[in-house]
């Protein structure tokens, strides 16, 4: 991936979470790496220039302002031949912890269960910028496959002084080097022993070519994940310090609701119990979670709000309240462009439309709600937390407590799912707070409905296209305007003339931010929605249609894989069957999906059989990337048919998953997945791009099958008691 490329990825203007003010304002009193680890191999680099590479254009809250002085340690080689690897990177399910392993081990020429990865704790890991948009595999596994593959050229290097050997005829295999004619061997440990040598991190390190991968490009299996499905993994909400309580904080009645009054006596007279009240903020503690609930329960507040819009009016709301800087400001060139004459391109048109979507807020719904256990000891605080971003987190507190940054540290222990939701501190900044006024550890879950209310959604927009194409099936025009979602994935690939495309920010009602493929979700379900309206309009198989608009050979590559998997063209096997079929792009990778469903005569749909294809260049774990696929195709069904936050006068309606519909088993249908392996082109992110060509492959093949067009995501509102169709018994399930 190019240096271009990397400054690009960072912060998209949809990642409003980042730019918003901190959530608490309290008023309080204001690494030694040889030590721990003893002699060997150390391969460093010099923080700032993680920072010049990671920290993309422009600097937001929490991201690491400061440029550190010291040096971060990305790899140790021990006396004993052991290998300890260090990131900031986060495992939050995605499989990073098992990909970047496999990274250092292709390198070193070692057994993956030869390593120990230690990721996401800030004293101990460089600085890193958070796990997301799709970085871990292009960045981090880059950065680590250099740092693995200069300590094995240091290694050859004292093998061939001790061995007094040509250095050309040593090989590294398992874990030694290997003189090739005289067939001695020296181990990792022996070559080490007795040694302190410090390495800099190489630009031009010999990492090995795609094509000679022998452990990355293979199918290890998940590093720890026994103990995940087992219940031996120890997650945030498993933590437990000596003297622990357990918090809860009192929440708004409203957003942006102030707090009037608060009486807190009844929860004071409770024995164990400590209150904690600093501003609007009001937390209890006690021994017991059931007793920290009691607690809080027993608090009577008054609260101060003002009206504030309902999800029945949202659309017209986001069209009528533009703002300017929120997100738009200084990223001009991923959120506008233009080309040539819309006007002309119109002119020229046999067909012409003018189209517009919706798209709703919807929850995150993580496995595993926010939680928190925080520890003072001697001025240093320690958080363990499921964040994307702990060293933005650490900031987020160093700012709040009014400390420096080192007196801060942030461990996350490999956490149940983000998916774009978990990059702010809410939870370890509470229980911070209520840990700092107890002197005692807190640990601190929420629950499931403050998840859904008080986590940000996924930002709801108004797309408005307007379009037009000649009768050979041409594109000739193509005005696209997004209003709040956001401008990922707002380019097209398609080879079009005339174009306009502009993201134009708006003051949300709700606290928007982060999520899977970001506003790509949405710029893809109305692009690719309409480009099967015009080839409708053409009576075009859209298909032909999209590969006429289309010379970007990864694209089409896919298009065609998918297309090819599918069986595009032939019969439908039954009345009230639809095919449709969408593709995209997003983080340097590419998708199509094909999808298969019968539409019922009330207005149901079942999906049946969907299949993928994805390139993301040079692959690392097939297996795991299937997963990822197969993962966003299940995601992204939720958010294409039926889930949506409704809300009135700053309150969620439906803030439970007893009124939320979320992907069920019913619900899966048939997952194929065809992967394209670039070995000659550098390895992408997977983790958020497969999601973008769900909704439309599906809305397009409701369309084929009933005459339907859905506009709106979700598409099938109001369907979240409704029972699925049954499956055909002819049709096999996953």
């Amino acid at each position: 991936m190019s240096d271009k490329l990397i400054d690009e990825l960072p912060f998209e203007p949809e990642r409003y979470e980042l730019q918003a003010a901190p959530a608490f304002h309290f008023e309080l009193d204001r690494r030694e790496f040889f030590k721990a680890l003893g002699g060997g191999v150390f391969v460093f680099i010099l923080l700032d220039s993680v920072l010049a590479q990671e920290s993309g254009q422009g600097r937001r809250r929490g991201t690491g302002d400061r440029t550190p002085q010291e040096l971060g340690a990305w790899l140790h080689i021990a006396e004993d031949g052991r290998v300890a690897v260090y990131t900031g990177k986060v495992e939050v399910g995605q499989g990073s912890r098992t990909s970047l392993t496999q990274a250092v081990a292709e390198e070193l020429r070692i057994p993956v269960s030869s390593i120990t990865l230690t990721m996401g704790d800030t004293d101990l890991t460089p600085f890193d910028m958070g796990t997301f948009g799709s970085m871990t595999t292009p960045v981090m596994g880059r950065q680590l496959r250099r740092a693995a593959a200069t300590a094995r050229e240091l290694l050859i290097d004292l093998a061939a002084e001790q061995l007094k050997a040509d250095r050309a005829g040593l090989t590294v295999s398992a874990g030694k080097i290997v003189n090739t004619a005289t067939k001695q061997s020296l181990d990792f440990g022996r070559l080490t022993k007795g040694q302190k040598l410090m390495k800099a991190l190489g630009e031009n390190a010999p990492m090995t070519p795609a094509d000679q991968w022998k452990i990355a490009g293979t199918s290890v299996p998940k590093i720890d994940g026994r103990a995940n499905v087992t219940g031996a993994h120890k997650y945030t909400s498993d933590v437990k310090r000596p003297g622990m309580l357990h918090g809860k904080v009192l929440r708004a009645s409203a957003f942006s609701a102030t707090l009037a009054s608060v009486d807190t006596k009844a929860a004071e007279a409770m024995s164990g119990v400590t209150v904690v009240r600093d501003g609007d903020f009001v937390g209890v503690a006690a021994a017991t979670e059931h007793a920290a609930s009691q607690a809080l329960s027993s608090v009577r507040a008054e609260w101060k709000s003002s009206p504030q819009p309902s999800s029945r009016e949202l659309f017209e709301y986001l069209k009528k309240n533009p703002t300017e800087g929120q997100g738009g400001q200084g990223f001009e060139g991923r959120s506008a462009n233009a080309a040539g004459s819309i006007e002309q391109g119109l002119a020229a048109a046999q067909v012409k439309l003018e189209r517009s979507y919706t798209i709703a807020y919807i929850a995150h719904i993580p496995l595993e709600p926010r939680a928190a256990v925080a520890e003072w000891n001697e001025g240093k605080l320690t958080v363990w937390t499921g964040t994307q971003r702990p060293f933005g987190v650490r900031s987020e507190l160093a700012q709040v407590f009014h400390l420096p940054e080192d007196k801060v540290r942030v461990i996350v222990p490999d956490t149940g799912s983000g998916y774009g939701g978990k990059h702010t501190g809410e939870a370890a900044i509470e229980a911070s707070r209520i840990a700092k006024a107890t002197g005692k550890p807190v640990k601190l879950v929420w629950t499931r409905e403050e998840e859904f209310t008080w986590a940000y959604f996924r930002p709801a927009g108004v797309i408005d296209v307007k379009s037009g194409a000649s009768a050979e099936g041409k594109i000739t025009a193509w005005e696209f305007h997004n209003y709040n979602s956001g401008a990922s994935g707002i380019r097209t690939l398609y080879d079009i003339p005339n174009q306009k495309i502009e993201f134009h920010p708006v003051r949300s009602p709700l606290r928007q931010g982060s999520y899977r493929a970001l506003a790509a979700t949405a710029n893809h379900f109305a692009r690719e929605s309409n480009m099967d309206e015009l080839a409708h309009e053409l009576k075009m198989d859209p298909l032909e249609f999209r590969l006429k608009n289309l010379k970007d050979p990864r694209l089409r590559a896919v298009f065609e894989s998918a297309a090819a998997r599918f069986g595009w063209g032939k019969a439908k096997p039954s009345t009230g069957c639809g095919f449709g079929i969408a593709g995209g792009f997003e983080k340097g990778a590419y998708v199509a999906s094909c999808a298969e469903v019968r539409a019922g005569v009330s207005g149901s749909v079942k999906i049946v059989r969907v299949v993928t294809a994805f390139e993301c260049g040079a692959i690392v774990n097939p297996d795991n990337l299937k997963n990822q696929i197969e993962g966003s195709m299940l995601m992204g069904i939720g958010g294409a048919l039926f889930e949506a936050i409704e809300f009135e006068n700053g309150k969620i309606l439906n803030a439970r998953l007893s009124r939320y519909r979320v992907p069920r088993f019913s619900d899966a249908p048939v997952l194929e997945t065809v992967l394209v392996d670039r070995k000659d082109l550098p390895s992408a992110g997977c983790g958020e791009t497969p999601i973008v060509s769900l909704a439309p492959a599906v809305g397009n093949a409701i369309f084929d099958a009933s005459g339907v067009r859905h506009r709106s995501m979700p598409m099938l509102p109001g369907t979240q008691k409704q029972p699925p169709l049954s499956e055909p018994p002819s049709r096999s399930r996953i």
